[in-house]
């Protein structure tokens, strides 16, 4: 009976997970301590740091909360970082929260709109090349003023929804009967032959969409969590954050799109693959009967939507107030003139942001830890030592092959935090600027204020070294912010859209491996992150 009750405790711990993965982090726990107590903070730190990594990487195993949130926790308990540092990562990063919480929820009351969209271009373009091009582009634009997790799962719903109606179709059935999208046995082999056709077209198009939110949402304060947590440390409002980024984000987007064009036209790295013309015709009948049914009062919610579409680019546009709280006005606006009022409808909205939201708080109890036990330093000061464009560069580097294999959102943390720390410290080194390099670095990056008016106030000479300090230092968030966003393309890890892309339940209908990912992820990561690198070292 203990054996079984014991079984029992070990089968729920960590659910489904692995067996192996399980041990694994029932070893990591185990170890730590151990390795605290004989070799020191400073190499149980950067252990804790490649366990963490480890959970991101195998997310596709086990969602990284609960066992990051484990390792967290462990930290916090054995001292090497307190409640009260990690309280203060979180309180800092307020606005990132607000954004992940209010906004994505706001954006899935605009899906109707969206999927209207989507659904008239996928149906209606008959070139290829064009489709692709025009699913990458409206990714890039969407992520930029709305969020790429949101972006993703509309274009996601559009595709199942249209695989959904003609496998059912095919098969004999009705919408509301059970099936099996996965199994082909029962159809002929033409009809076989054209669904590996069609789910080869699909997976082309989601690719392209979802590179395209990367596209996008490196170019904007609001496009990636990371951006906006860059942007609160900077003092960089939206307009702001846009012409800094612009010099390597543009020739980014540029190479992007082509990419798209010629990977399409030479049929590389699996792309090419055309819709067979009897789907389209069927997909096409269906989406005019939806639209029939829509109605009066269906269309007046699409129109409210788009409209509110508009006030939330103009208000993100001349910041009229947090991006939360834009947010949550869109939130407020579409459930009370589209008339969603009952509590369970309301609650929907939220589940998708929640589970990303908490980890992103675990991500700032590990950043704790590598404050309080300088973790971070060596590196830091090595890259620091560097001069100009070659530190621009290095820091693009680092940025994006950690990003490949771990979430962007946890390097960018990371480094602009640790980046300001450092910068913080040269301030204080300047002579007579009459308060501390904290003090300073808070005046510089404060929202609002205009950084020639903080220089005003210092001596000539003070001002002049203060002012090539800072001037630097956008350069290297900027450097930070393109290195996390744009090479972590390469894999599922490093993207939260690539991942809800991978992990949602279109991926195994239309065959989307992570295998195949990566792949089609190829041509992108190559040109993209070359690009960003040159644009890094000579534009900046």
């Amino acid at each position: 009976m203990t054996r079984t009750f014991t079984g029992a405790f070990a089968r729920n711990f960590l659910g489904n997970a692995p067996d192996w993965y399980k041990l694994a982090i029932v070893a990591f726990l185990v170890v730590n301590p151990i390795l605290l107590y004989t070799a020191g903070p400073f190499i149980t730190g950067w252990l804790l740091i490649g366990e963490f990594i480890f959970t991101l990487a195998m997310a596709l195993k086990c969602y990284p909360l609960p066992a990051g949130g484990l390792l967290a926790l462990q930290a916090v308990a054995i001292g090497m970082t307190s409640p009260e540092t990690v309280y203060h990562e979180a309180l800092k990063n307020f606005e990132v929260i607000l954004l992940l919480i209010f906004m994505v929820a706001g954006i899935y009351f605009m899906k109707d709109f969206l999927q209207f969209t989507f659904t008239r271009l996928l149906v209606r373009v008959q070139s290829k090349i064009f489709i692709s091009l025009i699913f990458c582009f409206l990714g890039a634009f969407l992520s930029a003023f709305l969020d790429a997790l949101t972006v993703t799962a509309v274009i996601i719903a559009v595709a199942f929804a249209f695989y959904n109606v003609y496998h059912r179709f095919i098969s004999g059935l009705d919408l509301l009967c059970a099936h099996d999208l996965c199994c082909d046995n029962k159809f002929k082999e033409i009809q076989r032959q054209e669904l590996i056709q069609f789910r080869g077209f699909l997976r082309n198009l989601m690719m392209h969409g979802a590179v395209g939110t990367a596209l996008g949402g490196v170019c904007t304060l609001v496009g990636e969590p990371q951006n906006l947590l860059i942007a609160g440390e900077m003092g960089w409002e939206f307009i702001t954050f846009f012409i800094n980024v612009a010099p390597v984000s543009m020739p980014v987007l540029a190479v992007g799109l082509l990419t798209c064009i010629l990977v399409e036209k030479f049929k590389l790295f699996t792309y090419g693959a055309e819709m067979p013309g009897n789907i389209r015709s069927h997909l096409l009948e269906t989406e005019i009967e939806m639209e029939a049914k829509r109605g009066k009062q269906g269309r007046a919610r699409l129109v409210i939507q788009a409209l509110t579409g508009i006030w939330l680019i103009l208000a993100l546009a001349f910041h009229l107030a947090a991006v939360g709280i834009i947010g949550l006005s869109v939130i407020v606006l579409l459930t009370a003139l589209n008339g969603v009022v009952e509590e369970h409808n309301l609650g929907h909205a939220f589940q998708e942001a929640l589970p990303f939201t908490a980890l992103l708080v675990v991500f700032f109890a590990i950043v704790a830890v590598i404050h309080d036990q300088h973790l971070f330093a060596p590196v830091i000061n090595y890259v620091l030592s560097l001069k100009g464009n070659t530190q621009l560069a290095a820091y693009y580097i680092a940025n994006g092959l950690l990003s490949m294999i771990s979430d962007n959102v946890f390097v960018a943390t990371v480094y602009i935090s640790q980046t300001k720390m450092h910068i913080t410290q040269s301030l204080g080194l300047i002579p007579d600027i009459g308060m501390t390099g904290a003090e300073l670095m808070d005046k510089l990056t404060a929202a609002g204020t205009l950084r020639a008016d903080v220089y005003t106030t210092l001596p000539q000479s003070a001002a002049e070294q203060a002012k090539t300090i800072m001037d630097q230092f956008d350069k290297l968030a900027v450097a930070i912010n393109t290195g996390t966003n744009i090479p972590s393309v390469a894999t599922p890890n490093g993207q939260a859209a690539f991942l809800f892309l991978l992990t949602s339940a279109l991926a195994p209908v239309i065959r989307l491996s992570y295998g195949r990912m990566v792949v089609l992820a190829m041509p992108y990561t190559i040109t993209m992150s070359l690009t960003g690198l040159l644009a890094t070292y000579f534009f900046m």
